[in-house]
């Protein structure tokens, strides 16, 4: 890798770049030009280019990038070409239907263990999974080799099931609650929040009905 100092939009761009390569491959295509790519994911070629130089030196002069190795090398750059196993934290509406989403496990992100502070949720088996008390998240997290958390809590409940994820070791958060929370220095939050997305789009309607 090049450079530590790499833009958070470039991360971001990287994980559409794997979803588009993984398509492509599907379809039976093993050799891309940046262009093609480029269009594929609604971005310009030098912007692939710079992206991707952040990491090292892909694709072949005159032939472009071969799919596979291309697919590759961003997983291992972004560090998701092994298993994280996941916890998560609320098992509401939210959290059941994560723990049902297929495409986690495909991804490498196994969620192995299902935490609830609901006395009438603990003891239920969700997607294969028994729902544990979260006080017991520490304890757990050694036993299963947990390294990320999930938050699917009501928002006046993420903070505390991010204080369980912290004082069980985990350094990597993805919060779904819609609220900030507070973590230490060293641990990583990402937000999810599909109202921003709500937002953007409700924008581009009420902007494009104005030309």
């Amino acid at each position: 890798m090049k450079s530590q100092h790499i833009p958070r939009a470039t991360i971001q761009r990287m994980a559409v770049y794997i979803q588009v390569l993984e398509n492509l491959q599907r379809d039976g295509k093993n050799v891309i030009s940046s262009e093609l790519l480029a269009r594929t994911c609604d971005v310009n070629p030098s912007q692939i280019r710079k992206d991707l130089a952040y990491f090292g030196e892909f694709g072949v002069r005159g032939v472009g990038y071969y799919v596979q190795d291309l697919i590759t090398s961003i997983k291992q750059a972004l560090g998701v070409d092994r298993v994280w196993k996941c916890a998560l934290v609320g098992v509401g509406n939210l959290g059941r239907a994560l723990l049902n989403h297929r495409e986690f496990r495909l991804r490498g992100f196994h969620i192995v263990g299902a935490f609830d502070c609901d006395p009438f949720k603990i003891g239920e088996v969700v997607s294969g999974l028994e729902v544990v008390c979260s006080r017991r998240l520490k304890e757990r997290t050694a036993d299963l080799g947990i390294e990320l958390g999930v938050i699917t809590t009501p928002p006046e409940r993420a903070q505390r099931a991010c204080n369980y994820l912290v004082d069980a070791g985990i350094k990597g958060i993805l919060n779904f609650a819609p609220a900030r929370i507070e973590v230490p220095e060293g641990v990583t939050v990402e937000y999810v929040d599909f109202f921003h997305h709500f937002y953007a789009v409700a924008f581009n309607v009420t902007l494009g009905s104005q030309d």
